[in-house]
């Protein structure tokens, strides 16, 4: 889980953990990161649909 962390965030685990400003920045990322896909994910669907 560290280097997970480490690697997509820049941050390792115990400082993700222990520091409230650095969780909510990551957190914010991934729900950017989030929506974003769904976006694409909403395009795509659009696309395929409409040359039915």
């Amino acid at each position: 889980m560290e280097k997970a962390m480490h690697g997509a965030h820049g941050v390792g685990y115990e400082t993700y953990k222990r520091k409230h400003e650095v969780r909510m920045q990551v957190e914010k990322r991934r729900e950017n990161e989030y929506v974003e896909s769904r976006r694409m994910i909403a395009d795509l669907d659009r696309k395929v649909h409409a040359n039915i």
